[in-house]
């Protein structure tokens, strides 16, 4: 008997944890198609006893908000009704760097792909944007029927893009992205590393070539300044003695 409650409790926190993971999805999905022009870069949830709080991350927080707070009042109704939140509190912050946030350059790239642009033309000028921002590494992936009605992918990178241990969960962020064309659906994930989120025990090859050829500069001009101060001392030394042998010259 006391297995089978344990397998029922298990089974209950596992349904419970698939139930709340699909959930988000939703809210992610729909805070996607509801911010669209505000540039949503992803969304926070944090569940407490007097109701549910949501940070919002987007590049235009005016537009979120609204004039005098209705456009989060309007949230708040749509929240409340769809998914059944108890008390959202919604806060707006600011992204720093949009171009090192994955979902919003996906958007961007998904946003320039519907208006017309070629998609192996917007996909370097993203992949040009996230590097020239200081990303480690970036890659974009388009799949679907591209040229043809035969489906394939292209992928464009540049940088350091790990694949696959600990590394890669620390630095990597993805974003995907469905874009509908006239040839069909269009699927687009950006990858992107950044380069502050290397752990401080991880070296890059490039910082520690950085790091020598600054020893060397500074070596370098220790050993200049050494040399430039035994060539004054050596001058100084055979000066008085040059004086002394002129003087004895125009003594005789």
């Amino acid at each position: 008997m006391s297995q089978s409650r344990e397998g029922q409790v298990n089974m209950n926190a596992i349904k419970n944890v698939l139930k709340n993971n699909y959930r988000n999805s939703e809210l992610d999905e729909f805070l996607k198609e509801e911010l669209k022009d505000a540039g949503f870069g992803g969304a926070d949830i944090q569940k407490s006893p007097l109701g549910t709080r949501l940070t919002l991350y987007v590049t235009r927080p005016g537009l979120v908000i609204g004039r005098k707070g209705s456009g989060i009042r309007d949230l708040t109704s749509k929240l409340e009704v769809k998914f059944g939140l108890s008390n959202p509190q919604i806060s707006v912050v600011e992204v720093d760097v949009p171009e090192l946030n994955p979902k919003i350059m996906c958007n961007r790239l998904a946003q320039l792909i519907e208006r017309g642009t070629a998609f192996r033309r917007a996909a370097l000028w993203t992949v040009n944007t996230v590097k020239n921002a200081g990303a480690l590494g970036v890659e974009v992936t388009i799949s679907g029927k591209l040229r043809s009605e035969r489906a394939h992918f292209e992928k464009h990178s540049a940088g350091i893009i790990p694949k696959s241990g600990n590394m890669a969960d620390k630095v990597v962020r993805e974003g995907i992205a469905n874009v509908l064309t006239k040839m069909g659906i269009m699927g687009i994930r950006l990858k992107i590393a950044i380069k502050d989120a290397t752990p401080p025990e991880f070296e890059l090859l490039s910082m520690h070539k950085e790091h020598a050829t600054n020893d060397n500069e500074i070596d370098a001009k220790v050993v200049d300044k050494s040399s430039s101060t035994q060539e004054e001392e050596t001058t100084g030394k055979n000066k008085p003695k040059e004086i002394l042998e002129n003087t004895g010259e125009i003594n005789k």
